[in-house]
């Protein structure tokens, strides 16, 4: 150690209180002294708390009396994903360290040590459970008559999947690569049969599973061709590629002009509250005909169709605007300008509709272009949130795991939103 050099002062060596990070110590103290009332993971958790998760408990095999080791309370993992979430953690692998470093985290899990394979399993394996989760509690804060679904606005996302651009095959190469991965999966089933060594087997059966698994994504990608090829045009459908990797991803253009697999999230918002009332994961890269089907899926979750639709122009199709007019819907979306020079777009057209016609000279009205303006300001701040919290990439494969994904992202957001409703509800009373 060095010596300390004397004060000019005293002349002496100066007394200091230094770290010692030799010393052992005791500390008395419990979880939940480490983080403050009002803490966003306390918030999360005592939203976990309050659902009904007797559908995953039913899943539980070990009982109190039978054999089997007691698997991890799901409350937890649900508390994790959504805590996870709202952080912008979306990885499995590192939620998993966050729960060993990170307080919060770990004031969750409670000592309750948890890996990645479990938190994996867990988040895309309950899809149906966060669907009936999500319509549940939406009908809930219509009972409190917090959310009212008067005016919905609704917009579509590109987020990027785990897919390149390179995985992508056309027909003859990927009736090629299944043969060629049957092929594979044989002969290492054989060599599995055959090699006695304990060490080998399980390599080789790693091998022989991830033959497998390749082999399937193939046959995957192949029953996905027919819908492909069914979009291009009858000279071009040779022309047809499908991924390997994520068969049900497709090619989209995305924010920044470029062209890469992904799919096309669909959200559906209360423009009152920035509650997210509908959700779908889609495949095809335009939002023309998406209007209708979250209409209709307001109707199956809720009994109630929004009084009024907010959307952008690429949602404008006529025979949506009619049938969800036909249901006592009001749309509100932008008129395209008429492509002969002269003519007012918002003039009714001969072969128009009534409500199409209705649709045409209601938004050329100060008031329609004023409540027009509430869809920027909803659907687009809640894209952005989900954007911060990291939805840029999704890290699974396949569309009902990438619908499981965003299901996380929709009942996140809600509980914070529902939160803070809740609060401001408070204080007025």
């Amino acid at each position: 150690m060095p010596k300390q050099q004397p004060t000019d002062s005293g002349g002496g060596t100066p007394r200091l209180r230094t770290a010692n990070r030799e010393q052992i110590e005791y500390r008395a103290c419990a979880w939940n002294d480490l983080l403050p009332d009002d803490h966003q993971a306390r918030i999360v958790w005592n939203y976990v708390v309050g659902l009904d998760l007797s559908p995953l408990r039913k899943q539980i095999k070990a009982v109190e009396g039978r054999p089997g080791h007691p698997p991890i309370d799901p409350r937890i993992l649900m508390a994790l994903w959504l805590y996870a979430t709202l952080r912008g953690v979306g990885a499995a692998r590192e939620l998993a360290r966050r729960c060993q470093d990170d307080l919060p985290f770990q004031w969750i899990c409670g000592g309750v040590s948890v890996n990645h394979h479990t938190l994996s399993d867990f988040r895309v394996g309950h899809a149906a459970f966060l669907d009936e989760t999500f319509t549940r509690s939406i009908a809930l804060l219509m009972q409190q008559e917090l959310v009212t679904l008067d005016r919905v606005a609704q917009d579509g996302m590109k987020v990027r999947a785990s897919a390149g651009a390179a995985s992508f095959r056309r027909r003859g190469t990927l009736e090629k690569h299944l043969e060629e991965a049957r092929q594979q999966v044989e002969v290492l089933k054989q060599e599995l049969d055959t090699d006695p060594a304990a060490a080998n087997r399980r390599q080789r059966a790693a091998k022989e599973r991830a033959a497998r698994q390749r082999a399937e994504r193939i046959e995957q990608a192949l029953a996905q061709m027919p819908a492909v090829e069914a979009k291009k045009p009858a000279k071009a459908k040779d022309q047809a590629r499908v991924s390997t990797t994520d068969p049900t991803a497709r090619v989209m253009k995305l924010a920044d002009g470029g062209f890469r697999p992904a799919y096309n999230v669909q959200l559906a918002t209360d423009t009152q509250t920035q509650i997210i009332t509908g959700v779908d994961v889609v495949n095809s890269g335009g939002d023309q005909g998406k209007m209708a089907p979250m209409v209709e899926q307001h109707k199956e979750r809720y009994d109630q169709r929004p009084d009024e639709m907010l959307v952008d122009g690429g949602f404008a199709k006529k025979e949506d605007i009619t049938s969800v007019s036909a249901e006592g819907t009001t749309v509100y979306a932008p008129v395209q300008k008429s492509k002969k020079e002269g003519l007012d777009p918002h003039t009714p057209r001969e072969n128009d509709s009534p409500a199409v016609a209705e649709w045409r000279q209601r938004m050329a009205t100060p008031e329609a272009q004023q409540i027009y303006k509430e869809r920027a300001a909803t659907a687009e701040c809640v894209n952005a949130i989900a954007r911060n919290r990291g939805l840029g990439q999704f890290r699974v494969r396949g569309q009902p795991k990438a619908r499981a994904v965003i299901l996380w992202y929709v009942l996140a957001h809600n509980l914070m939103r529902a939160a803070a409703l809740r609060a401001e509800q408070a204080e007025h009373n």
